[in-house]
């Protein structure tokens, strides 16, 4: 892996160590594009996937490595590869075989990208309230609705698309899940524009917007179930590689901390106890307020995000009496002491073994 990223690491891309990523509006999509084909022509996008549709069916250890010699070598910052990470896992574990066949081996190539269909202006976390529809004419499906906050809608060439294809079913049992080609004149995509001046995210409009009768996965009224695994797969494999990330800009933080001599603020040694142990390797240890009630402070309850790196504090835990031993236990994933002993002696173990470099890590990588 170190040999391969050190020889394809030239020219425009040697520009890109140490940048790219979500968030990062000073390189152009259509470069981090470029440089998902890069990986594609040296077998990297698809390490999990089965060998039958291009993947390598690399371990679980071998992903880890890869990550983490990415991670050392100042790689670009990924563009987030949708169709890599949600669509591709959903059509191997839902799809027939001529879906998988059809769609997998251009993602791994690095030729086609994805965007979700989930949100609506009405049906944001409540998924099963989608409106956009979908009825069969022919052989042909044509689709009609909105959808918002569609990340990268504007560079992808598909979207898997939650539809009701049932209008007389109640919510969830009358959804569909479908593919639909984004370059159609029966598809608008509107970019909101952020604060920053970027619009990574965006509004899409379907109006009689047409795929193939065929392109259900998971078939017809099963959309509800089959886009629960999207999710699932969104909060699995795909945090392998932001985890490495997020520990490379916690490194790059602990040393400016280091060197401006900020880590004599014990709040904010704290702040960092809370991110590493999200990672799975505190660096520090605790220093002698670290037991004051007034610096306990807990961690984001699903994983670390640039907020937590930047050391802003997350509202107090709430606390509850832990009836098994009369010890404290407080509020957040990660956070919690049910022996009796706070967290912050438990964040001073130290790191896990070299042998088990996920032990410790965040809930959702104990369950991968």
């Amino acid at each position: 892996v170190r040999t391969w990223l050190e020889e394809h690491l030239v020219g425009e891309f040697a520009d890109l160590r140490g940048r790219g990523g979500v968030g990062q509006e000073d390189v152009e999509a259509e470069v981090l594009l470029a440089w998902e084909r890069q990986l594609a022509s040296g077998g990297w996008l698809g390490l999990d996937y089965p060998e039958r549709l291009g993947g390598r069916d690399a371990s679980l250890a071998e992903q880890v490595v890869f990550h983490q010699t990415y991670v050392e070598a100042r790689a670009p910052g990924r563009i987030p590869n949708i169709g890599l990470t949600l669509l591709g896992p959903t059509v191997v574990a839902y799809g027939t075989l001529e879906q998988q066949e059809r769609f997998v081996p251009p993602i791994l190539a690095g030729t086609e990208h994805w965007c979700q269909g989930y949100s609506e202006p009405n049906a944001g976390s409540d998924l099963a309230n989608v409106s956009t529809r979908a009825h069969l004419v022919g052989d042909r499906w044509l689709v009609s609705g909105q959808k918002v906050w569609t990340s990268l809608a504007q560079v992808a060439q598909w979207a898997f698309v939650v539809c009701r294809t049932d209008p007389d079913a109640e919510r969830h049992a009358g959804l569909s899940y479908l593919l639909v080609p984004m370059d159609q004149p029966g598809v608008e995509v509107r970019p909101i524009v952020q604060v920053t001046g970027g619009s990574e995210f965006n509004e899409v409009f379907f109006d009689d917007a047409e795929t193939d009768a065929d392109l259900v996965v998971g078939g017809v009224g099963n959309g509800w179930a089959v886009a629960m695994g999207t999710l699932g797969f969104e909060r699995g494999a795909s945090t392998l590689g932001q985890q490495t990330g997020y520990r490379q800009e916690l490194d790059a933080l602990l040393d400016l901390a280091r060197r401006n001599g900020a880590l004599d603020n014990p709040a904010l040694r704290q702040d960092l106890m809370r991110s590493y142990s999200e990672l799975g390797d505190p660096p520090l240890q605790p220093g002698p307020d670290a037991h004051r009630s007034g610096s306990r402070r807990r961690a984001r309850p699903r994983n670390v995000d640039r907020q937590a790196l930047l050391g802003v504090v997350a509202p107090p835990a709430r606390r509850t009496r832990d009836a098994g031993t009369g010890g404290q236990r407080h509020g957040g994933r990660g956070c919690h002491s049910t022996s009796g002993r706070s967290p912050e002696h438990r964040l001073s173990a130290g790191p896990p073994p070299a042998d088990l470099p996920l032990q410790q890590g965040p809930h959702h990588l104990r369950r991968l």
